[in-house]
């Protein structure tokens, strides 16, 4: 049972990645049909969103675990 959460961590990080890869690509093509230099811009600023909630949701996962008494430390 130590493996589930690695394999979870694992795939959810693959599907994040494959959607983020697919959504930028589909922005992407969208763009050459404007300007290059705002896709670009939208881009980036696409993926800082995306960091940010992400940083949230783990901060959340943290505090809720901390909140309900949950040992989080380190062996």
């Amino acid at each position: 049972m130590n493996w589930v959460p690695i394999v979870f961590l694992i795939f959810k990080v693959m599907a994040l990645a494959i959607a983020m890869f697919y959504a930028i690509k589909w922005h992407y093509d969208q763009g050459e049909k404007g300007a290059t230099l705002a896709m670009l811009r939208t881009g980036i600023k696409m993926t800082a969103a995306f960091l940010l909630a992400l940083l949230m949701v783990g901060l959340m996962a943290f505090v809720v675990s901390r909140t309900l008494g949950l040992d989080l430390t380190f062996p």
